[in-house]
């Protein structure tokens, strides 16, 4: 088996789903995804910079990525939003519930709930982005087919 870690799978499906926001969301898919990979880079710099701490940090970065996704939400109101305002708030309960009751967060339980909520909050943004792309690419050939012709040119009837 390849020695691969999770982790870096998880980091490099977050970078991939952003960029493809980037390259082919709208605005709201482009806030988001500029959030989330400011998360993804503090909390992988927080796991080398502050280990001792880490927990608190992950705590606190996932805290103020949900706020600023919910500025985006009322802003922009993309349905996609919803599932990934409650992937936040499922993540900021898990990483609550571990600061606050004193356990581990180096547990299964812990890393599977955490890897599920951010490779669903990553789905979320990849199925958003790709709703708003197939609805760009309507508006635009519903324009150009219910455009006149230029004039000067024959139409078939």
């Amino acid at each position: 088996m390849p020695d691969i870690s999770v982790r870096l799978v998880i980091n490099i499906f977050s970078v991939l789903g952003a960029a493809f926001a980037l390259w082919r969301g709208g605005v709201a898919e482009r806030t988001a995804a500029i959030i989330v990979i400011a998360n993804a880079l503090v909390g992988e710099a927080s796991h080398w910079t502050a280990p001792d701490s880490e927990a608190l940090v992950r705590l606190v970065n996932d805290g103020l990525t949900a706020l600023a996704l919910l500025a985006v939400t009322v802003r922009h109101g993309a349905p996609w939003m919803g599932g990934v305002m409650l992937f936040y708030a499922a993540q900021f309960s898990l990483h609550s519930y571990y600061l606050v009751m004193a356990r581990p967060s180096t547990d299964y339980l812990h890393a599977l709930i955490n890897n599920v909520n951010f490779s669903g909050i990553i789905w979320c943004l990849i199925i958003g982005t790709a709703v708003a792309w197939r609805r760009r690419v309507r508006t635009a050939s519903a324009r150009t087919a219910s455009a006149p012709p230029p004039p000067g040119s024959a139409r078939a009837p």
